[in-house]
């Protein structure tokens, strides 16, 4: 069971309002009108707000919500009022960065795709560092410890008592670009088989070898897909570029992505055993 997270308890809450206003074909104008906002004002409400309890309790009213719902909707809301660890950081990550950290502290499962970076959940603090120092165009030096602080707490989802499942895929460029150095790149790697090994049940760490005749199919490419344990929430995926960052919530791009990640996992990258052993001879060699 994933630990509760005020982002991903307002996305719930508003999805089961949007869910019945659909149902009911209640219009957006009409939820405004009886809780005595503008139409604008319940747009930013629908996406980025927590109602006040007695609007959400007239609201829920007028939708002819049962009072199990009710109940649980209440408690949604009180989780949606609490702050998370990453509300600390609102200053220094873009409000895009910062719900995607939201979301990913409350899923229950991540399927994560890198080419040639180690994934940031599994990123040791040194390498970290580095990426973030040689990234002149986009961190600000002044910046860089807080960003690294930023990953190291994302990291607590791994271990902790309610751990994420994680599924890794790694081109084999990630265990030979010297990130940082040799030294950086050799204890990163010694930490991803030290992971592997201490999360048998919760973490699958499957390279893509050169050789993989496929492999190529995803290129540069790093996406995240976000599943959670609600069976209202859908999954929802994350995409960066060099110049773009984002998450993606459309059925069919999330669905796509899906797709092309579980194809990568199935048919090119080597098995959970391989991949450590080349994992530790890479580690060994430098």
């Amino acid at each position: 069971m994933a630990p509760l997270s005020p982002t991903v308890a307002r996305w719930e809450l508003m999805r089961r309002i949007r869910r019945r206003r659909n149902e009911f074909d209640v219009s957006a104008s009409v939820v405004a009108k009886e809780l005595g906002f503008t139409l604008s004002y319940w747009s930013k409400v629908e996406k980025e707000r927590v109602l006040a309890e007695d609007k959400l309790k007239k609201l829920m009213k007028l939708l002819e919500f049962d009072p199990a719902e009710r109940a649980e909707m209440l408690r949604l809301r009180d989780i949606a009022k609490q702050r998370g660890w990453w509300s600390e950081y609102a200053g220094l990550l873009s409000d895009e960065v910062t719900r995607l950290y939201g979301l990913e502290y409350g899923a229950q499962r991540i399927r994560t795709y890198e080419s040639v970076l180690v994934p940031g959940l599994l990123q040791t603090r040194d390498y970290a560092q580095a990426l973030f120092t040689n990234d002149h165009a986009r961190v600000r030096r002044v910046e860089i410890d807080r960003l690294v602080e930023v990953r190291m707490r994302r990291q607590e989802r791994l271990t902790g008592p309610d751990p994420l499942h994680l599924v890794a895929v790694v081109g084999e460029a990630t265990l030979t670009q010297r990130t940082g150095g040799a030294d950086v790149l050799r204890r990163q790697l010694h930490h991803l088989a030290s992971l592997i090994e201490q999360c048998p049940d919760t973490l699958d760490i499957r390279v893509i070898p050169f050789a993989a005749p496929g492999g190529i199919l995803l290129g540069g490419a790093t996406f995240h897909v976000l599943g959670f344990e609600s069976a209202l929430l859908p999954d929802i995926a994350w995409s960066e570029t060099l110049v773009h960052l984002g998450l993606i919530e459309d059925t069919e791009p999330v669905r796509y992505l899906s797709t092309m990640f579980d194809n990568a996992l199935a048919d090119h990258a080597m098995s959970r055993a391989d991949s450590l052993a080349l994992i530790e001879t890479r580690a060994d060699s430098l």
